[in-house]
């Protein structure tokens, strides 16, 4: 007896095979770069449960484990043969070696705020660092700013001029986080490596300095593998995943998604790290920071919406005139 022509449709892995295709998909770049924001902005909890290990050595433990995880990773896939043209060009690896700097700079800054209680001033650097990225394609690259875009730079300006008032001081480790993280993307942008491949070499330039720096550290008795125990060891050493994984996450995600939509949830990392600097860790959130934060992000809102704006305006095919 023939089959029924109807009976193909009433299969059951058809309809599952006809909801698969009508249901929406999620681009797999917005969960990529939500991970790495979340990873970032929860950082505090990593580094202030290493209170004890010094904010140098945990920078000398992050370049050593990261070397060590990223050539893991190389030789999982076996690939190493852009290294040889890496180490053909003198002058790319100057590149890298001060992309470098600017990161351990970053990166020791960064744990001190932690470590030292400055934990809400260090998500300020990260709120700050869009604009001063626009302020940076100004003064280098020579960009022409939109009026939105100069209404936001001087908002958040002018939370800094109030921040510093109030408090008496300058919020140095805001604008050194903002700066050293902004140049370091403004020579990452221009250099012509991965993710992957880029933070290789960087590590790998400082590896003849931080890895005998470690050795020794540890020889003398003062370091943390020396006197600690297997629990503060094995923290240690996840500080090589946990520096690459929220990089590589974000290089992946951010070819798959618009601009606009990763200058959105980038702020989810300083707003992660503002809530555990204010209710986990009970840092001063007084009216005075609330205006001046209260400026930047306005400043932030403006620039959101103007960039938001502006890619929809850029991605809008123009409408043919007839003749």
């Amino acid at each position: 007896m023939a089959p029924c022509p109807h009976d193909a449709v009433h299969r059951p892995q058809d309809g599952l095979r006809a909801w698969r295709t009508m249901r929406p998909r999620m681009n797999p770049g917005f969960l990529y770069c939500t991970l790495a924001f979340a990873m970032w902005g929860t950082f505090p909890l990593y580094f202030r449960a290493l209170g004890a290990v010094p904010a140098s050595e945990m920078v000398l433990h992050r370049c050593v484990w990261s070397v060590v995880f990223l050539l893991g990773i190389l030789a999982l896939r076996r690939h190493w043969a852009w290294l040889g043209e890496v180490a053909r060009e003198p002058r790319r690896i100057l590149v890298f070696a001060g992309s470098a700097a600017l990161l351990l700079g970053n990166w020791f800054v960064y744990v001190y705020a932690v470590q030292n209680g400055h934990v809400v001033e260090a998500s300020l650097g990260y709120f700050i660092n869009p604009l001063l990225n626009v302020m940076l394609g100004v003064l280098v690259l020579h960009e022409r700013l939109r009026r939105p875009q100069w209404a936001a730079v001087a908002l958040a300006a002018a939370g800094v001029l109030w921040l510093t008032w109030q408090t008496g001081r300058l919020p140095w480790i805001a604008l050194v986080l903002a700066g050293t993280f902004a140049i370091y993307g403004l020579i990452r942008k221009t250099a012509s490596l991965g993710a992957l491949e880029g933070l290789t070499i960087e590590n790998l330039v400082v590896a003849p300095i931080v890895v005998p720096a470690l050795i020794f550290w540890t020889a003398s008795g003062h370091g943390a593998l020396a006197s600690g125990d297997t629990g503060l060891v094995g923290l240690l050493v996840l500080a090589g995943p946990l520096t690459a994984l929220p990089l590589l996450l974000f290089a992946a995600g951010a070819r798959r998604l618009p601009l606009a939509t990763v200058g959105l949830l980038q702020y989810l990392s300083p707003s992660l790290q503002l809530v555990l600097g204010i209710w986990v860790f009970h840092e001063p959130f007084d009216n005075d920071r609330i205006v001046g934060f209260a400026c930047i992000w306005a400043g932030l809102a403006v620039y959101s919406v103007d960039a938001l704006l502006h890619s929809r305006a850029a991605a809008t095919p123009a409408t043919p005139i007839p003749g």
